[in-house]
Order: C-alpha cells, then structure tokens, then sequence
C-alpha cells in the first residue's frame, strides 16, 4: 500500500461490494494520494452476488469463481485498505469519525473521515413467521456457505437412510417468488431438491403482467416445481411449513426470499434523512442530507425515470453506475445520479425472462393511459434452424407515444430486445421511431424486420388510426355488448382451439365470405395479430367502420384467461 501523509484526504466507503467497491476503486484512479479505507461486515469483497444462487445450485462449481478479488488483490493494485469482519457501529457527524468494531476480537476504535461513502446494501425481510429462525436467506458468501451445506446435510440424511415418520429430506420449500426466489427454486431443482414455491400473490415475477407470466409458471411446473400461489406460510416447523390455507409442505430446507430493505440502521443512527419509501435519501450528486455523506446502491432511493418520483431498485448494474458516480463527484468532477427504469432479466427453467420500465398493473394503479401492444415473433429468422418464439408486450402512452415499458418472455433473444427497448426510453425514442432503428441482421441473430421494428410499426399504426386493436382482457365484454368475433385462422388451427363464439372464416377466404360477416362491432383474430391485422385492414376498406384486432391474437387470451 503506498504511503499517505498525514494530511492526504481521508475516504471511508461502508460496504464492500458492487457500489461500495466501484465507489473505493474510481476513487484510486481519480487521487493517487487519497486514503482509502473500505470497511466489510462479512468475510469477503467484491464478490459475485448476483451469482450466488448458481453455486447452491452446482452450475457455478467453484466457490472462488465468485470471489472476484481479495483485500489483499485490492491493496496491491489500488492501495486501498480493505478491511473485512469490520463493522461501522456508528457515525459522529459533528467530528467526522466512524467507529468501527473488529469482529473477530471485539476491539473498536474511531476512524476520521473528510469524505464517507455508505453502501450498506439491502437487508433481507424477515416476517415474524413462527420458526422463521430456520428459513436461509441469500445475501453473501456466507449465506451461501450455509445453504450450500443445508442442501448437502439434507441430502446425505437420504443416503444414510431415515424413519419412515419424517418426510421426504429432499424437499425444500421457496418463500417468495420474485426474482431471486424463482432463482433459488431453479438452482435447488437443479441440486436434485423437491422443490415447492410459496407466493403470497397471485403470480410470481410481480413486474410481468398476467398474461406475460403464464409461460413461466408453465416452466416452472414442467421442471417439477410445486407452486402454491395467493398463499402464504404460516408456520415454519422442524420438518415441514404450514400455508394460510392449512397446507403442510415437507421441508428439509427453508429458503426466505420474501424480498429485500434498505439497510439505514446506520443512516439513521446518525441522523440522516431518510426518504419516503424508507431508503436514504440523497441528491442528484448523491450526497445525504448531510454534505460530506453519500450513499449508494441498495440502501438509497434512486428516481423513477417515468414518474420522477422516489423508488426502491435493488439492481447490480445500478448500484455499480452510483458508485462510479459518487467518486466522480467527490473528486470533483461532474457527474450526476441516473433515473432508473428497473431493467432486469432472469432465466427461468430455459426461459429468458424481462422487463423495464412500468408494467400494465401500475399504470392502471396509477390512473395513467396507455395502449398496450402484444406480439410473438420468432428470435431469429425462421428458416435458419433453432428460432424460438417469444412474447413481447409494449407499453405506449397513447397521447405522446412515449414507450412506458416493456416486456418479454421467451427462450433466446429476450435480453438483446429489451435492451434495445430500455435503451430507445433513456434516449427518449417514441415507439413509432422503433420501426425505423437500424439493428444488426443476419438470420441465426434476427429478421429482416426485427421483433423491435415491427413493435415500432404496430405503435404507428395505431398511433395514425390504420389500426384499432383491443386487449384479451376487454373481449368478453365486447362481445357481451354485441360484438361479433371472427377467427381468421386456419380450420386446422380452429379445430385444436378456439375462443369460445367465434366465427371461423380463414383470413385467405375472408374476401370470398364477407357476407358471413356480421355488419358490426368485429372482432377479428389469428394466433398472434398478424394475420388479424390483414383481416381487419381488408373489413376496413370494404365498409365495416367498428373493426379491432385481438392484440397478440389467440396465443396472450389463451395465456391471459388460462383457457
């Protein structure tokens, strides 16, 4: 570590992963001379968090591959002074010192400070469920030291053999099914595990919308998983959990993953000022509310890129961009903190599974319009070999045609759309300009007209009246009114499946049959809103004015009704 004197600024960073280290190593690069102090409660640095699931689960084999560096790795390249099994116990605003404690021997002392950087992370929740001692929770590598060894003891009680009495050792229950619980449920299936999924809503993954989530929770039942959805537990035994519903799981191994806190205890012991969704506060320099205080990552409440108001996104990539940010600014430079739009994907059981920005749930929460556009295109050009169909879903704010949000569901080419969607929201694309983005092409990566285009081309269609369409959800009342619903698929098609009271008339036919059709409101739909789209353009032109196409055509009703 190269030497520092006595008046060298003096930096101290809380936390020592993602925007804590991003935080301390930006620093170094930006003032040689600096004292850099990192203070880590746990034993390990700069690890892989959001691995971490994949090592309970043995796809990540090796423990270290997740250990990215050391303190020791970290002082000899960037002099800092790492120190781990360090907790910060308290901060003295008024003289500018930390006091920390060395766990392993209990010995505390006062650390000055000229600039803090707290980066505390998240906590786990942890309801006051009776024998919620016995859940694990997944936070850091020694978290997954314990789960990893719960697994194996549970599985080593099999090999030896055990009473009758007891149930299955194998068997473990998942409390939680957002995007770490539905990951944990994976990787212990993967284990050999007997896994049950316990969701207190409706559905798993809350940023997807019903119709969106159906393919997962079809994923998640083919692999063998147990899922238990608008339920809750009650009581976490020895051996089993009980739902709300009187339930009882077999339960050699408990996972919590209910979701995560802002970790504040130490903001607000020292009087900081804590935000309105229980975050701490901070500024567009994300500095707190006092000036030579800054925090990042998943302790802090970021901005919402569509609402501007505050909000809580736990996400990796984030966390690291604050850091990043936070030693810009107290180096002097320019830089100010990003709105978030909560971009995020997870694999589930082969799936790949997205989303950004605002889902259809909380914009009607919110009262807010919007036009939501569904579609299931193909990852890449159908005829080169292994194309995958995917869901896509939209949404437009139908007066500026701003993009809202998105989502995807599918087993390749999810990440690259959604990537490209979240990047055209913070450029400030419409969706109407999606059609016309010039995006890389040959047929084993995409089509000609990408999956991203021709959500651009159905938002100006509608934007400019060529098209009206209407959504899964509204159908049964359409029809309900009056409205005729004809199916312009194939017999084939129909025979397998159809909406109930719907008018067969192949869309190649349908010049040939407009006498069927009745004089209006129609309905038209296909399987996905291609070929319903043509139907509707050819009604249009031969004099029926009340005309809507099935947005995502047979395939999101049949998703979204779970017909």
């Amino acid at each position: 570590m190269p030497e520092t004197t006595d008046n060298a600024r003096k930096i101290i960073v809380v936390g020592g992963v993602a925007g804590g280290m991003s935080a301390a190593t930006r620093l170094r690069r930006l003032d040689e001379d600096a004292h850099i102090t990192v203070l880590e409660r746990s034993g390990h640095v700069s690890f892989a968090n959001c691995g971490l699931p994949y090592h309970v689960g043995g796809v990540i084999e090796k423990r270290s591959a997740l250990l990215l560096q050391t303190p020791e790795s970290l002082g000899a390249r960037f002099g800092l002074d790492v120190r781990v099994g360090t907790e910060a116990l308290s901060i003295d605003r008024e003289r500018k010192v930390v006091r920390v404690r060395t766990l392993a021997t209990g010995a505390e002392e006062d650390l000055p400070y000229d600039a803090l950087v707290l980066s505390p992370g998240a906590r786990p929740v942890r309801p006051p469920i009776p024998g919620i001692e016995r859940a694990l929770a997944l936070r850091d590598v020694e978290d997954t030291d314990a789960m990893v060894a719960a697994v194996a003891d549970a599985q080593g009680i099999e090999a030896r053999g055990f009473d009758d009495e007891e149930p299955e050792p194998t068997s473990a229950v998942v409390i939680g099914g957002g995007f770490i619980g539905v990951e944990m449920a994976e990787n212990l299936v993967h284990r050999g595990l007997h896994v049950a999924l316990v969701e207190a809503t409706p559905q798993v993954m809350a940023p997807l919308d019903p119709e969106m989530v159906a393919p997962v929770h079809d994923a998640l039942r083919r692999a063998g998983v147990d899922l238990h959805l608008g339920r809750s537990v009650t009581v976490i035994g020895d051996h089993d959990v009980t739902l709300s519903d009187g339930t009882v799981l077999p339960a050699a191994v408990v996972v919590a993953s209910i979701g995560v806190r802002p970790d504040t205890s130490l903001a607000e012991g020292a009087g900081l000022r804590i935000g309105p969704r229980g975050g701490i506060w901070v500024d567009e320099q994300l500095r707190t509310s006092d000036p030579h205080i800054y925090a990042v990552g998943d302790a802090v409440e970021k901005v919402d890129g569509l609402s501007h108001e505050a909000s809580l996104v736990p996400l990796a990539n984030t966390a690291n961009l604050q850091g990043r940010r936070v030693a810009d600014v107290i180096a002097g430079l320019p830089g100010s903190d990003r709105h978030v739009l909560g971009t995020a994907i997870v694999g589930v059981m082969g799936l790949q599974v997205a989303a950004t920005g605002w889902n259809e749930k909380r914009l009607r929460a919110a009262g807010r319009p919007y036009r939501a556009i569904h579609t299931h295109p193909a990852s890449h050009a159908t005829y080169y070999p292994g194309a995958a169909t995917m869901a896509l879903k939209l949404l437009v704010d139908p007066e500026t045609d701003r993009i809202l949000g998105a989502q995807g569901v599918g087993r390749e080419g999810v990440d690259k759309r959604i990537d490209v969607i979240a990047t055209a929201m913070t450029g400030g694309l419409s969706a109407s300009a999606l059609a016309g983005l010039e995006l890389a092409y040959a047929p084993q990566f995409g089509s000609a007209k990408d999956p991203i285009n021709m959500l651009g081309h159905i938002a100006d269609n509608l934007r400019t009246g060529i098209a009206v369409e209407i959504q899964w959800d509204e159908l049964a009342d359409a029809m309900t009114a009056g409205a005729a619903l004809v199916d312009v698929r194939t017999p084939a098609e129909f025979a397998k499946g159809g909406i109930p009271g719907a008018l067969n008339i192949p869309v190649d036919d349908l010049r040939d049959r407009l006498d069927e059709v009745p004089p209006g409101p129609v309905v038209v739909h296909c399987a996905v809103g291609l070929r319903g789209h043509v139907a509707a353009r050819i009604l249009r032109q031969r004099g029926w004015d009340d005309v809507r196409n099935l947005s995502g055509g047979y395939t999101t009703w049949k998703a979204g009704t779970g017909a």
